[in-house]
C-alpha cells in the first residue's frame, strides 16, 4: 500500500494496489456547535490476490474512533488497533462482499490547518486535496479509489440552513431540536480527495446552462451575506467556461447541478471538487470598486479552471500523486487557452511565459529542483508547485505544437474516451498521441522526467552566393539538485526567416531533420538544417511563441534583434526580443564589479522600446507588457551566482529613470489616453488601455519626481485598477513622504471593512522596495486588522515582504531572515502548509553573494534545528539547504 502519512520518503516505483476493493460509500455527518459526527459507511470486498489473512490498514489523522462495526454487529476490540493516525482491522472475511461502518468524532473549530472538515467564520467547509479526507474518516484516503458517494448532511437549520455536497440533490426535511438535513448522490465514481461538503447560512446567487445536447444545468454562486452582489462576473465566466469547454473540446457537463462556494478562509485557490468547486473568496467576488482588471482577469482563469478539471482531474483523475502534473498541468494549458481566445492571445502568453520564468525557472535551478512527474516525495503539498502547474502546461503545449491542432484534438479525444472513469498516468496521456499521429514521443517523455530548464543554442550562416541559410541548433541540460539525468528530448521550436520588410519568407529545407511547416522537430544534441532559395539575408525570429521551455542562446547581433523588435510579424518575439535586451543589459550592469552606467540599457534600446511603447497601432496591452521592465528576481536569476538585491534595484531603478526621460512626450500622451475618472469597463480591451496608461504614469512620475500627479488620479479613481496603480506609485517611489501616508490612510478608511481590498493594503506596503519595509512590516504586523489564522492575510504580509521585496527581506544584516522565520515558526503552528509555501521564498539563496549567504545559511539551519517543525515546513528547509 502507498502510504504517505509515515514521514518517510514515498517513491514512485513502490506503487501496488489496495488489498481490499471499495464498492461504495454512504456519509452520514452529524454537524455540532464544537464537534461533528462522521458515519461511514464503506462496502468492500478482498482483492483477488491479496493474502487471505491480510489486515485493512486505513488512512487517519487526528482522528477519534467512536464505533466500528462489521455487517451491522460491533467488532471486538482484540480484532483492531485505532490510532490517531490510523486504523487497522483484522479478522475479517475472505471472499465475500461486507459492509464496514466507522464512526469518528472531530472537532472543525479546532482545525487551523484548514484540511479535511473545518469550521470558519460560522460556516463548516472541507477541503481534502491532497489528504484531508483522512482527517474526516478513516479511509483509503488516495486517488485511485474511485467509488461513488452517497452523503446525508444534518446540521441546526438556523446555523446553516444550506446543506452541499457532491453530486445532484436528494431528499431533504426537518429533525428534532431544530435540526435538518439533506442527502446528495453523486453517481460517478471519484477519488476521496474530491468530496465536499458545505454547511452555513450563506446568499445564493443562482443561473441556467443549456449544454449542447440540451440538458439544463441548475448553476448557483453561495457567498457570505451581503456579498452576492459582486458573483455576477464569476457566474458569467463559469457559463462562458462551459460554453468553450464544448467547442473546442467536446466537453459538456455531466450533472444536473453544478455549484460554487466562496469561502474567506482557504489554503488554496480553488477547489475542484466534483459538482461542488469550492473558492478562495478572493477569486469570485469582485466589483469595480474592489477589484483590478488583474483580479478580473484571474477570476476568469480560475473559474475556468476549476470547471475544466470535471473532466481533466474529475472524470478521469490521477492513480497517484506522482501524476499530479496529468492534471494540473493538462488543466493550466486548458485555462491558458480559454483566456487566450477570451482576451488577447499574445499578450496572454506573455502573461503565461512572465510567470514561468519568475516562479518555475528559478525552482528548476534551484534546492527544490523536481521533475514535472517526480518520483519521490516526502510531503505531498509541498509539490503543488510551478514546475507542476506551469512547466506541466507547457509539456501539453509542445505536444500540441508538434502534432498540429487536427492531430491534438483527436488525441485528446481518445484520451477521455480510452480513460473516462480511469486513475490514469503521464505514460497512458503520451499514448494516446502517439497512437493518433503514429510517431515515436519516448524522447519527449523525457520532458516529464529530466528535472531542468535545457539551453537551447543557436548558430546561423549564410551563403550569399548560393542564396542558403544554414540553421544549427543544439540542447544541453545540467544536472541540477535532482539529479535525474541530461539525456537530449525532442522539443518544438518555432522559426521564421524574417525579411527587410517584415515578411516571413517561404521554408524550402533541403537537409536537416524533421520540419513541419514552421516547427523544427529538435531531438538530438546537435541538428543542423540548412534552406534554400531564401531570398537574401533573412533576420532569424527563433523559438516564436516559445515553443519549448528553455534558455535561449542566441548569438544574434544587436542590430539583427532590434530589427526583429520592429519588423518580427510574430508579435511575441517582438516582445521576447526587447524583455531580453532589457534583462541581459541589466544583468550584465548589476552583476559586475564596476558602477553602473548611468543608462544601462544603452540609447538604441531606449529608442526601440519608446518607439514600441507609442506605437498606436500595437495593442494597448502589449505596450504595457513591454514597458513591464523584468522583475529584480529575474535579473538575479541571469546573473546567477553572487547577487546583491540592492544593486539589482538600484541598477534597474536607473533604466527606468532612463526611460522616463527620454519618453517624457510619450508617457504623457499614454497617460492622457486613459483619465482615471473614465466610466469602468472589464473587457480586455478597456484593461489594456489602463494598463498601459498606468504603466506610463510611473515613468511620468519617475521623470518628475514628485507625487501629485500619481496622487491626483489616486483622488479622481473610479476603479480599483487605477486606484490601486496610483497608490503602488506613490509607496514604491515615495514611501516616507507625507501624501503617501496621507494616500494610505484614505485607503484603509474606505476599505478597512473589506478583507480582500484590505489584502491589497497590507499587500502594497509589505513589498516596497528599500531595507527600511521591514520596520514598517515589523509594525503590520501588529496591527489589529492582521492575522496569522487567515491565509490570504498571512500572504499578504509575510508572503509579500518575504516574496516580492528581494531589498527588504535580503538585507545585508539579515534582519529581515530572523523576522520572517520568527514568523514562519508561529505560522507552521497554525496552517503548516501555508508554512511551508512560504518558506520557498530562501529558494535561491545559494546565489546571494557571500555575506547575504551565510546570514540566510545561519537562519535556515536554526529552522532545522527547532524539534518540532511541521512535517510540510521540515520537508523545504532540508531540501533547501540539501
Amino acid at each position: 500500500m502507498l502510504r504517505t502519512d509515515t514521514g518517510q520518503t514515498v517513491k514512485l516505483d513502490a506503487y501496488s494496489e489496495t488489498d481490499f476493493v471499495f464498492e461504495s460509500v454512504f456519509l452520514t455527518i452529524r454537524l455540532f456547535d464544537g464537534s461533528a459526527e462522521i458515519e461511514s459507511e464503506i462496502r468492500l470486498r478482498r482483492r483477488e490476490g491479496s493474502g487471505a489473512d491480510a489486515p485493512l490498514v486505513l488512512d487517519g489523522d487526528e482522528l477519534t474512533l467512536t464505533f466500528l462495526k462489521l455487517d451491522g454487529d460491533r467488532l471486538p476490540d482484540a480484532d483492531y488497533d485505532a490510532e490517531p493516525g490510523g486504523l487497522t482491522i483484522r479478522s475479517l472475511p475472505a471472499a465475500e462482499a461486507f459492509t464496514l461502518t466507522i464512526g469518528t468524532r472531530i472537532v472543525p473549530e479546532e482545525n487551523t490547518k484548514l484540511m479535511g472538515l473545518y469550521r470558519s467564520n460560522g460556516i463548516w467547509c472541507t477541503q481534502c486535496e491532497a489528504e484531508g479526507f483522512r482527517r474526516i474518516t478513516y479511509f483509503y484516503d488516495r486517488p485511485d479509489v474511485l467509488i461513488p458517494y452517497k452523503v446525508r448532511i444534518e446540521a441546526p437549520k438556523v446555523a446553516a440552513p444550506i446543506l452541499l455536497s457532491n453530486g445532484n440533490p436528494g431528499e431533504t426535511g426537518d429533525l428534532d431540536s431544530g435540526r435538518h438535513f439533506a442527502v446528495w448522490d453523486d453517481p460517478f465514481n471519484k477519488p476521496s480527495y474530491l468530496f465536499a461538503m458545505v454547511a452555513g447560512d450563506l446568499e445564493r446567487v443562482g443561473d441556467t446552462f443549456r449544454t449542447a445536447s440540451g440538458h439544463d444545468v441548475t448553476l448557483a454562486i453561495f457567498t457570505d451575506k451581503g456579498r452576492s452582489h459582486q458573483a455576477g462576473y464569476a457566474m458569467d465566466a463559469l457559463k462562458r467556461s462551459m460554453a468553450w469547454d464544448e467547442r473546442r473540446f467536446g466537453r459538456e457537463y455531466d450533472l444536473d447541478v453544478f455549484n460554487i462556494v466562496a469561502i474567506s478562509d482557504f489554503n488554496m485557490g480553488a477547489m475542484e471538487n466534483k459538482g461542488l468547486n469550492v473558492f478562495n473568496h478572493k477569486y469570485v467576488l469582485l466589483d469595480p470598486d474592489t477589484a483590478t482588471d488583474q483580479d478580473y482577469a484571474g477570476v476568469e482563469t480560475v473559474i475556468a479552471h476549476e470547471y475544466f478539471h470535471n473532466w481533466t482531474g474529475n472524470r478521469i483523475t490521477c492513480r497517484d500523486w506522482f501524476q499530479l502534473c496529468l492534471k494540473e498541468g493538462l488543466t493550466v494549458f486548458r485555462d491558458q487557452e480559454f483566456s487566450s481566445d477570451e482576451r488577447e492571445r499574445t499578450v496572454q502568453r506573455i502573461g503565461s511565459v512572465r510567470r514561468l520564468k519568475s516562479m518555475q525557472f528559478p525552482e528548476d535551478q534551484g534546492p527544490l529542483q523536481h521533475p514535472v512527474r517526480p518520483s519521490e516525495y516526502r510531503e505531498i503539498s509541498n509539490f503543488y508547485t510551478a514546475t507542476i502547474y506551469d512547466k506541466g502546461a507547457e509539456l501539453v503545449r509542445m505536444i500540441a505544437t508538434l502534432l498540429g491542432p487536427e492531430d491534438f484534438r483527436a488525441g485528446m479525444d481518445l484520451y477521455f474516451e480510452r480513460h473516462d472513469g480511469d486513475a490514469a498516468t503521464i505514460e497512458a496521456f503520451v499514448k494516446v498521441f502517439e497512437d493518433v499521429a503514429g510517431i515515436d514521443l519516448s524522447s519527449f517523455a523525457l520532458w516529464y522526467h529530466q528535472a531542468g530548464t535545457p539551453t537551447l543554442t543557436v548558430t546561423e550562416a549564410y551563403d550569399e552566393a548560393e542564396d542558403r541559410y544554414t540553421l544549427t541548433l543544439a540542447q544541453s541540460l545540467k544536472q541540477g539538485a535532482a539529479g535525474t539525468g541530461t539525456k537530449p528530448m525532442l522539443m518544438p521550436v518555432k522559426i521564421g526567416l524574417v525579411g527587410p520588410n517584415g515578411e516571413d519568407r517561404p521554408l524550402n529545407p533541403s537537409q536537416g531533420g524533421e520540419i513541419r511547416e514552421d516547427v523544427i522537430q529538435l531531438s538530438e544534441a546537435e541538428e543542423t538544417f540548412v534552406f534554400d532559395k531564401v531570398g537574401g539575408r533573412p533576420y532569424l525570429s527563433v523559438l516564436r511563441d516559445f515553443s519549448a521551455p528553455v534558455t535561449l542562446d542566441h548569438d544574434q547581433s544587436e542590430s539583427d534583434r532590434l530589427a526583429l523588435a520592429r519588423l518580427d510579424p510574430n508579435p511575441f518575439n517582438r516582445w521576447r526580443i526587447l524583455n531580453d535586451l532589457i534583462g541581459e543589459r541589466l544583468a550584465a550592469a548589476a552583476g559586475g564589479t564596476s558602477e553602473p552606467a548611468q543608462n544601462p540599457l544603452g540609447d538604441e534600446l531606449v529608442t526601440a522600446i519608446l518607439e514600441t511603447a507609442g506605437d498606436d497601432r500595437l495593442d494597448p496591452a502589449f505596450r504595457a507588457q513591454v514597458l513591464n521592465v523584468p522583475a529584480d528576481t529575474e535579473i538575479a536569476r541571469l546573473i546567477g551566482e553572487n547577487v546583491d538585491p540592492l544593486r539589482v534595484y538600484e541598477t534597474a531603478t536607473r533604466a527606468r529613470k532612463t526611460i522616463a526621460t527620454a519618453g517624457t512626450q510619450v508617457f504623457e500622451r499614454l497617460v492622457a489616453a486613459a483619465p482615471a475618472d473614465a466610466a469602468f469597463s472589464p473587457d480586455a480591451a478597456s484593461a489594456g488601455k489602463r494598463a498601459l496608461a498606468n504603466a506610463a504614469l510611473g515613468f511620468a512620475t519617475l521623470s518628475d519626481g514628485h507625487p501629485d500627479r500619481a496622487f491626483a488620479r489616486f483622488e479622481k479613481a473610479s476603479n480599483m485598477t487605477d486606484r490601486q496603480a496610483a497608490l503602488a506609485i506613490l509607496v514604491f517611489r515615495f514611501p516616507e513622504h507625507e501624501t503617501t501616508h496621507r494616500a494610505l490612510d484614505a485607503f484603509y478608511a474606505r476599505y478597512e471593512d473589506d478583507a480582500l481590498v484590505l489584502d491589497k493594503w497590507f499587500a502594497l506596503q509589505a513589498a516596497a522596495p528599500g531595507e527600511d519595509t521591514l520596520d514598517r512590516v515589523q509594525k503590520l504586523s501588529t496591527h489589529p486588522r492582521f492575522t496569522l489564522k487567515n491565509p490570504n492575510r498571512a500572504r499578504s504580509l509575510i508572503g509579500s515582504f518575504a516574496g516580492m521585496n528581494p531589498t527588504a527581506f535580503h538585507r545585508r544584516d539579515g534582519r529581515g531572515y530572523a523576522w520572517f522565520c520568527e514568523r514562519l515558526i508561529e505560522l507552521d503552528a497554525i496552517n503548516p502548509q501555508i508554512s511551508a509555501r512560504m518558506a520557498t521564498a530562501f529558494r535561491a539563496w545559494r546565489t546571494l553573494e557571500s555575506e547575504r549567504r551565510a546570514k540566510a545559511e545561519d537562519a535556515l539551519r536554526d529552522l532545522a534545528k527547532l524539534p518540532h517543525l511541521s512535517r510540510d515546513l521540515r520537508d523545504i528547509v532540508d531540501r533547501t539547504l540539501a
